[in-house]
């Protein structure tokens, strides 16, 4: 278990390590208001290494199940063999329908599972997918399912193909800018569209910008806003915050 988690963890880092993803790793989709996603799609190694924690944590609780209930007799062991049977085959899709797409171990790997329009995966088509396992598994190790997904493009396996799904790295959010701590200010003036992307960038990257910096930025715009050039700083993250909504 400590072994799989650590090689899971290389991976992570060498796909957070690339910059831009291999051309055929991309996926793109374009929506019906013209607005194309794209997303990167997760090979057949992270997604190998994600079942085998899924199933190293279902074996666990298959066995917690059983130490549980031994002590009940025949009616124990039936118990044991329902609830084994609903572990097995409903584990996946539990998760994916209320936990964004991901099992734990696809949690642990940053991957998820979607629709091939990137909306994310419903219950029909999580339940399609988990249940053609058994497909993937033929003739056995899923052989069937790792030769489907490599010679696919976009690394489907056969419940994949049939349900429609996709396998992506989930992209991490972005954390929101902290902005200065100003009050907002209106503009004097009507603004180009350009002038607010230079003065929302402004605002926002405030922090990584040298005093001395921000002024050489800030006087650029000095005489457009009629302002001091001792309070330009001030004024243009006023806008800015004013911008980003802090009315």
């Amino acid at each position: 278990m400590v072994l799989c988690i650590a090689i899971c963890s290389v991976v992570k880092q060498r796909h957070w390590q690339i910059d831009r993803p291999l051309i055929d790793t991309r996926y793109s989709v374009e929506t019906p208001e013209g607005i194309e996603l794209q997303a990167d799609l997760a090979g057949p190694v992270p997604r190998v290494l994600a079942y085998s924690i899924d199933v190293l944590i279902r074996q666990g609780i298959t066995l917690l199940l059983f130490l549980l209930l031994v002590f009940l007799g025949e009616a124990g062991w039936g118990f044991w063999m329902l609830l084994s049977f609903l572990l097995e085959w409903f584990y996946p899709v539990i998760f994916e329908i209320y936990a964004a797409g991901q099992t734990p171990g696809k949690k642990i790997m940053g991957i998820q599972v979607v629709n091939d329009d990137l909306t994310p995966v419903s219950l029909s088509t999580s339940v399609v997918r988990n249940l053609l396992r058994f497909a993937d598994f033929l003739p056995f190790a899923y052989l069937a399912g790792l030769f489907s997904m490599s010679c696919t493009r976009t690394f489907q396996r056969l419940g994949d193909i049939a349900a429609g799904t996709l396998v992506i790295y989930k992209r991490q959010q972005a954390q929101p800018a902290l902005l200065p701590d100003v009050a907002a200010l209106a503009p004097s003036r009507a603004l180009s569209l350009d002038e607010q992307v230079a003065i929302i960038s402004f605002t926002e990257r405030h922090s990584d910008l040298s005093r001395e910096r921000q002024q050489e930025l800030a006087n650029i715009l000095c005489e457009s806003f009629g302002r001091p050039a001792e309070r330009i700083i001030a004024c243009l993250q006023g806008v800015g915050v004013w911008l980003l909504g802090g009315r």
